[in-house]
């Protein structure tokens, strides 16, 4: 039995931007709003930190400037660099110049402490049940005993591995693919990547995420790839492509490698994951994340549009879920839209100009990037992606809009 039993308006699980975006919103309507997170704050966060030009807009708008602190070295990010197999590499500047290079563990502490909202630290989510039109989530305090908190509504917040999702739909982590993204840092001899920008590589043979970028001295040499393979061996073939084809000279990894589960599946096929009843779910738990992994813009945004609907649905008395929904729709179409060949051929879905750059090279190398982005998407050729990205667009093309029909 738990020892204690509170009554709040919200209860957010996973003290993250999009937790922190949601607090925000409810916290400024009133709501008495809670945020449990399992691990000690402020908590580390495997994370680029490399912010999109939109997110930087939306923290500035509701949290005000970026403290110091909250900073990565170098501070800023000019755009993002693609390198491809035929030795082609195009730099793109973001639209509206630089963005911040977020350290998550600052920035998202500072983001939900700007909230309003009350934080519980080292509180692990332990289950979730509905009585009524109430929800009641058991939580454990660390080397505590179990405590309850009931609330009419829950934001499931904590990832892509969430468990308020796995709550919800037991069995959606195996209907899903699964990928590893790990990054390990390096002290530099010679590092002739331009320290400004984000470097990605569309090579097949380097695995299906990889990059690099300076970050307190050190360059990260990241890669992700199908859940299941060599972490390490991964990334020494990465690093000495680098070093072979690009010159990166760089000192043994040091011990402080780090890495975690993600899923890439949801926003490029539109197969999001919303929630139930009074339960929401959002950022990269309900399936947001942008094509060069970027993920902190969408769920600022997502966050936000999750508390807002909370609110909508409180004064109102409307259903929840259908609400939510039609107001994420905005933030479907953004997201999904960065992975739709329609859109990246023939619009600018992205905060950086493609199709210019693209232009910009001569005939020759155009073709070269062409094929060597049709050999990199053909690596993703046994998830059978193609067909249901072609169905998506097409949808998009005819309604407007993507379909809501396979969110759950």
């Amino acid at each position: 039995m738990s020892s204690t039993t509170r009554r709040v308006d919200v209860i957010i699980v996973g003290a993250s931007l999009a937790a922190a975006a949601a607090a925000r919103r409810l916290h400024d309507a009133g709501m008495e709003t809670l945020i449990i997170e399992k691990r000690e704050l402020p908590r580390h966060k495997i994370c680029s930190g490399i912010l999109s030009p939109r997110g930087h807009r939306f923290l500035l708008e509701n949290f005000g400037p970026i403290p110091p602190q909250a900073l990565h070295n170098p501070t800023s990010c000019r755009g993002v660099t693609f390198h491809f197999p035929s030795m082609v590499s195009m730099s793109m500047d973001f639209f509206g110049g630089t963005t911040p290079h977020l350290h998550r563990k600052y920035a998202d502490h500072w983001a939900i402490e700007s909230s309003g909202a009350e934080v519980h630290g080292a509180t692990s989510f332990i289950r979730l049940q509905q009585q009524g039109e109430e929800q009641i989530v058991t939580t454990r305090k660390k080397g505590g005993d179990e405590v309850q908190y009931r609330s009419r509504y829950v934001i499931g917040a904590d990832g892509p591995s969430s468990p308020v999702l796995r709550s919800l739909y037991p069995d959606y982590p195996q209907q899903i693919p699964w990928f590893f993204v790990g990054q390990k840092f390096h002290e530099i001899i010679d590092c002739p990547l331009d320290e400004a920008y984000f470097h990605f590589w569309f090579h097949p043979e380097l695995g299906h995420y990889t990059w690099s970028h300076a970050r307190d001295g050190r360059q990260i040499v990241g890669v992700g790839f199908k859940r299941g393979d060599n972490f390490h061996q991964r990334h020494q073939h990465v690093a000495n492509y680098l070093q072979d084809k690009h010159g990166v000279r760089l000192k043994p990894a040091d011990v402080d490698h780090e890495g975690c589960a993600e899923n890439f599946g949801p926003s490029l096929i539109n197969r999001y994951v919303f929630g139930k009843g009074n339960v929401l779910i959002t950022g990269q738990a309900a399936g947001f994340l942008n094509m060069i992994g970027e993920g902190m813009s969408c769920a600022l945004h997502s966050g936000a549009i999750a508390g807002e609907a909370i609110i909508e649905a409180a004064i109102h008395n409307r259903e929840l879920q259908p609400l939510y929904r039609d107001m994420i729709a905005t933030e479907v179409r953004r997201t999904t839209d960065q992975w739709n060949p329609l859109k990246i051929a023939f619009g600018r879905p992205h905060e950086a100009d493609f199709p210019a750059a693209l232009m910009a090279l001569p005939l020759k190398d155009r073709l070269n990037v062409l094929r060597d982005m049709w050999r990199f998407v053909c690596l993703y050729k046994e998830f059978k992606w193609g067909r249901e990205i072609m169905r998506e667009s097409i949808a998009r093309l005819k309604y407007g809009h993507y379909p809501g029909q396979r969110w759950l």
